[in-house]
């Protein structure tokens, strides 16, 4: 089976931590977050993978290659200008000729593909959208669908009391490839905006199937943090990089590979250490994100924050809530 993975966007909602690499590229759990959305891919028989390439596209098809290591084949589409998301697609149209799954590139789940699949070709659908239940409708665009799952309109980011749907759009479609019939050539063409409110309107077989398992939009600082935690508190199985550790107060720690702790280090909640960073003695983390090669001094105190990769925070220097820092920095 075939895949695409939509790995072209900016990532403006994470900045800074974006400002050198691509959003399907920041760690999750000590790995690129689109390492996840491959493994997943590849669990699901989805042997052939495509990725639109445009932000810092070198990060990706460096680190990624042609994906033998990942146990699976893979292409890049690269956009000098973006196309859109539908439009995005379009461009491989030719790659993608049979039914197909598309997986955004910032979303942490790991939802049952084979069920979506399977799901999709039991309707004989042309698309379908699998969909997640959310409690904040106001962040999200929400899906109505009868009591068949055909769709039958949307809304974008509605308040809490118009709502007509608590189901939200996941980015995860499945497609036949007859749906390139209605994606014009050659221009920039969205699939929310354009392409899904067209397919009503003809009334095409057009579906939405409610899944139960794990997603998460990676879309910004708070719900990166948020999904962390989730991995740390088993909420969603994903491969992990480093040892995790169940703490006495509750809290649990993953800690990255060559990474090194210094004495009387206090950690609380969930946080991760990335790959080959150094603690220093007294310090004190709590509900926090820290990429590789990061160096903390003496009595250090950082909370709930995210701190990119190579920085350095100088002894006794405390980090308060919500703090987002680049890397490379120094503190």
């Amino acid at each position: 089976m075939k895949a695409m993975i939509m790995a072209a966007g900016v990532g403006s909602r994470l900045m800074p931590m974006t400002i050198d690499i691509p959003k399907p590229m920041i760690p999750m759990v000590n790995q690129p977050l689109m390492a996840n959305t491959i493994q997943l891919l590849q669990d699901h028989g989805f042997a052939s993978i495509i990725a639109n390439l445009h932000y810092h596209a070198d990060c990706i098809s460096n680190y990624f290659g042609d994906g033998r290591a990942f146990k699976v084949s893979l292409d890049y589409s690269r956009e000098e200008e973006l196309m859109g998301t539908a439009g995005g697609v379009k461009r491989c149209e030719w790659f993608l000729d049979e039914t197909f799954v598309i997986v955004s590139g910032d979303a942490l789940t790991d939802i049952n593909l084979s069920g979506l699949v399977q799901a999709h070709k039991q309707k004989g659908a042309l698309a379908t959208i699998a969909l997640k239940e959310v409690q904040d409708v106001e962040n999200f665009g929400v899906v109505i669908t009868d009591e068949n799952g055909l769709i039958k309109s949307f809304q974008e980011k509605p308040r809490a009391d118009e709502a007509l749907s608590r189901v939200a759009n996941t980015g995860i479609y499945v497609f036949e490839p007859e749906i390139f019939q209605c994606i014009p050539n050659g221009q920039f063409y969205d699939f929310g905006k354009q392409l899904f409110p067209q397919l009503v309107k003809i009334a095409c077989p057009f579906y939405g199937v409610t899944v139960q398992d794990y997603w998460c939009d990676v879309g910004n600082i708070q719900t990166y943090r948020q999904a962390h935690i989730d991995v740390l508190s088993g909420k969603v199985g994903i491969n992990t990089e480093g040892n995790i550790i169940s703490l006495e107060n509750g809290g649990r720690v993953l800690l990255g590979n060559g990474a090194q702790v210094g004495e009387n280090v206090t950690f609380k909640g969930s946080v991760v250490i990335g790959l080959g960073c150094r603690i220093g003695d007294n310090v004190s983390i709590s509900d926090s994100v820290i990429w590789n090669d990061t160096v903390i001094g003496n009595k250090a105190s950082i909370q709930e924050s995210v701190i990119g990769s190579n920085c350095k925070i100088s002894p006794g220097i405390c980090i308060g809530a919500g703090a987002v820092i680049a890397s490379g920095s120094s503190w």
